[in-house]
């Protein structure tokens, strides 16, 4: 027993002294992170967020969840579950949108003007979701992560890449670009700007921006707000969420 109880004590100290880098996220920006959750780690990203999309249309995610575990230092699997409440003048529904299922894959590191690099790729399940969210098809999305450190405070990203909706071939563009600052050790900002290009529509761009509060080097708050800058895209949003590992 007491080998046992110093063999335990001996692995924990070791798992505690190990140099592992405060945590970072996906949300609570549109530009996710091309940072691999640590090996054999799991992390849970999730929020609750209120859209505007117009004078008669709403929608609830209560709430989002990304579901992450680091299989190696250049792989992490992942897994997006979303609750969503439509409102609308004629009608409220609510119930699960589809399953994703994906990955995230390191490029490279950032060296000089060659930024940090990952690939995201999803696949939505059409059947894993409540019936008035089910697609016809399997429907991918993928996008390029890419980061630059500007300064000790100051860092800019962007993402670049494409999804489908399941119900037709064509593909709509997303594009993303953000600059992180860091206002304390404790204490991040961003602002940002993207958009969505659908392949036989106007595009849609807006402006976001937000804070983030680390508890500890695993546990992190979020808070964000963002508005359309087009006609055609939703009126403004509100975000509030939180993200861990372990």
């Amino acid at each position: 027993m007491k080998k046992l109880l110093l063999f335990l004590f001996l692995g924990f100290n070791v798992v505690a002294s190990a140099q592992i880098s405060p945590i970072q996220a996906d949300r609570p920006d549109q530009t996710e992170t091309p940072a691999i959750v640590p090996k054999g780690m799991f992390q849970l990203e999730s929020g609750f967020s209120y859209q505007k999309e117009n004078a008669n249309n709403s929608t609830w995610a209560l709430p989002s969840a990304l579901w992450k575990y680091g299989v190696n230092e250049n792989f992490e699997l992942r897994l997006i579950t979303e609750l969503e409440t439509e409102n609308s003048e004629t009608e409220k529904y609510s119930g699960l949108r589809p399953i994703l299922i994906g990955c995230k894959i390191k490029i490279c590191e950032e060296k000089g003007i060659i930024p940090k690099t990952s690939f995201i790729g999803h696949m939505s399940v059409p059947k894993a979701a409540s019936s008035k969210y089910k697609t016809d098809f399997y429907a991918p999305e993928f996008r390029f992560t890419m980061q630059h450190t500007l300064s000790d405070k100051f860092s800019l990203s962007y993402n670049l890449g494409s999804e489908w909706d399941g119900f037709t071939a064509e593909p709509t563009f997303i594009y993303t670009l953000t600059t992180g600052y860091s206002i304390s050790e404790k204490l991040g900002s961003y602002v940002e700007v993207f958009g969505f290009a659908p392949q036989t529509q106007t595009a849609d761009h807006s402006f976001d921006g937000g804070i983030t509060y680390l508890i500890n080097d695993n546990f992190m708050l979020d808070l964000s707000a963002g508005v359309g800058l087009t006609e055609n895209a939703p009126d403004y949003y509100t975000a509030l969420g939180f993200s861990f590992r372990m």
